[in-house]
């Protein structure tokens, strides 16, 4: 399940997932905010936090989620992902590079830097 998380700038889509996310999320929650926030020639900053419970893609979330990420690849001009999870942490940081805008990795604990960095 994917929530949106409130009280950021225009220019900040956040989420929260927990538990397993779905196509459906993609399609209902996520993938609109994301053509609203890029409508245009408009750079976002994105914010996905990945909760304690989160437990991963079904095979159909990891599909969109391939397909935003190539679509939207150059429309976002910071990222923060915030992940307890050894192995997002991992994947994040050994291929965050690869990405057009700036990408942060931080700690559950951390949620409010990474707030504050993403948004400045």
């Amino acid at each position: 399940m994917i929530n949106p998380i409130e009280g950021l700038p225009a220019n900040v889509i956040a989420f929260e997932a927990n538990g397993k996310v779905s196509a459906n999320d993609y399609e209902s929650t996520l993938l609109p905010a994301v053509e609203a926030a890029t409508n245009g020639d408009k750079k976002a900053r994105f914010l996905l936090v990945f909760g304690a419970d989160f437990d991963g893609y079904e095979a159909e979330a990891a599909v969109d989620d391939a397909k935003m990420g190539l679509h939207h690849w150059s429309d976002f001009e910071r990222i923060a992902f915030v992940t307890d999870h050894g192995a997002y942490r991992t994947a994040i940081k050994a291929f965050g590079f690869l990405m057009p805008g700036e990408v942060n990795v931080f700690s559950l604990a951390e949620l409010d830097d990474a707030k504050a960095w993403v948004a400045a």
